[in-house]
C-alpha cells in the first residue's frame, strides 16, 4: 500500500468525486497546468498500483476508482499503523502518542475510540 504523492492524490480525489472518467475529460478539468501525457502516465501508474480499474471504449481508457476514499484511507491508516506497531520498538509509547494526539484533535473522537476497543474486546470474547 502505497501513500499517493501530490499529483497522485489530486487526480484520484477527481476521479473519487467523478466516479470514471477519461484522460481527455480530466485534461479538461485540470486546464493546460497539466500536460495530457502527465495525465496519460498518472492514470496508468494508479491503475498499475491497483488503485483504478480501466476499461477500453474504442481508442480511449475510462478510469474508475477500485476504492472509496475511505476504503484507501482505512487500509492505508491499517498499513502505516501495522508498520509503527511491527517496527520492533515497544508498542505502548506509539499507543501512547496516537491516544495523545486524538485527545488533543478531538474529545469526541478519543469518546468513540474508548467505544471502539470495548466493541472489540465483547467482539474477541465471543465464541465463534
Amino acid at each position: 500500500m502505497d501513500q499517493l504523492g501530490s499529483l497522485e492524490s489530486e487526480l484520484m480525489e477527481r476521479i473519487w468525486n467523478r466516479g470514471e472518467i477519461n484522460v481527455r475529460d480530466l485534461h479538461a478539468e485540470v486546464g493546460s497546468r497539466l500536460a495530457y501525457t502527465t495525465i496519460m502516465t498518472t492514470l496508468d501508474r494508479l491503475y498499475k498500483k491497483g488503485l483504478l480499474n480501466r476499461r477500453k471504449v474504442g481508442r480511449a481508457y475510462y478510469y474508475a476508482p477500485k476504492f472509496t476514499q475511505e476504503e484507501y484511507q482505512g487500509q492505508l491508516t491499517q498499513h502505516f499503523m501495522g508498520m509503527v506497531l511491527n517496527d520492533g520498538k515497544p508498542s505502548n509509547s506509539v499507543l501512547s502518542c496516537f491516544v495523545d494526539v486524538v485527545s488533543e484533535a478531538d474529545q469526541q473522537m478519543l469518546d468513540k475510540l474508548e467505544q471502539l476497543v470495548k466493541a472489540k474486546r465483547r467482539a474477541m470474547r465471543r465464541p465463534e
